[in-house]
């Protein structure tokens, strides 16, 4: 089923992202992930690509089993960079052969290699990807977007005017990269509606576990963090069982709000930890049977 159409029956969509291991025999541990996950009727489960592309052939397998073994909507993350028109078609092939209708569309990381600016690319772009997934047909298509802006990007209004050319090549919903100002999200959709930009747009949420993470998040998105959950982070810092509780709860509160002023979709990035989830999901347990109810 197409993700587009969960959401003509659905007033809100809760969602969950996998990503799969970097070896094979990590994918029983990742299936147990996965059904523990299950046991909270997600809309779908979107499975990312792996760095580089390096575990495409895991994507394919493990949302084959989202979708035929666990009976969810699976959406397999595609990434463009360093891959031919034929690399792609044969990767939407094999999709297509599994029943997996719907597609985030990905840029992916730059190579590291030496020279590759100056490479004949057949991708350098997400929107070049979303176009040619388009005219071949047969799939819902996501893709991301930045409510910070872009990290590559210095100005905020071209950040804009190039998701916009996303869209226009035949996107049918939005997921954001995480963040942890509700606020900011709030102003990006009001930039989004002056843009006459009507897609849906899926809030990413992010349970923060540990300071490391923090770290990390940091380094790749370049999200800002409000006062209030620097205080956390300070306060507990050196008591991680503590922080953990606490990025759970305030993971939980921000998708309260979110929910409260009428979002169309939470995408939770697990980071394969099903607990953390699991503990979210548990505190909103009657708002969430609200939504279902079609209560406001």
């Amino acid at each position: 089923m197409f993700i587009k159409d969960i959401l003509k029956a659905k007033k809100t969509i809760i969602s969950f992202e996998v990503f799969p291991p970097k070896k094979p025999s990590g994918v029983e541990p990742l299936y147990s992930t996965i059904a523990s996950l299950n046991r909270f009727d997600p809309d779908f489960i979107s499975v990312t690509y792996g760095a580089g592309g390096g575990t495409k052939d895991l994507t394919v397998e493990i949302a084959s089993a989202v979708k035929h073994q666990y009976n969810v909507e699976a959406l397999a993350h595609l990434t463009c960079m360093g891959s031919t028109r034929n690399q792609i078609d044969d990767i939407l092939t094999s999709l297509e052969a599994q029943n997996i209708q719907n597609v985030l569309a990905l840029r992916g990381d730059l190579p590291s290699d030496a020279g590759w600016e100056t490479k004949d690319r057949e991708f350098s772009f997400a929107y070049e990807l979303i176009e040619h997934i388009r005219k071949r047909g047969g799939f819902c298509i996501g893709g991301a977007c930045y409510p910070e802006g872009h990290t590559e990007s210095e100005d905020k209004i071209k950040d804009l005017l190039f998701l916009k050319q996303k869209i226009d090549k035949g996107l049918d919903f939005l997921i954001t990269q995480l963040f942890f100002d509700n606020e900011l999200f709030y102003s990006f959709l009001d930039k989004l509606a002056l843009l006459e930009v009507k897609l849906p747009v899926f809030a990413g949420i992010l349970p923060v576990l540990n300071v490391n993470q923090i770290k990390r998040i940091q380094q790749l998105s370049g999200c800002s963090l409000p006062k209030k959950f620097v205080r956390i982070l300070e306060r507990y810092r050196d008591n991680p069982k503590a922080l953990e509780e606490a990025g759970i709860a305030y993971a939980a509160e921000q998708i309260v709000d979110l929910l409260s002023y009428g979002v169309e979709g939470v995408h939770i990035y697990t980071m394969n930890r099903p607990d953390a989830a699991k503990s979210i999901l548990q505190s909103i347990g009657n708002i969430r049977a609200s939504l279902k109810c079609g209560s406001s």
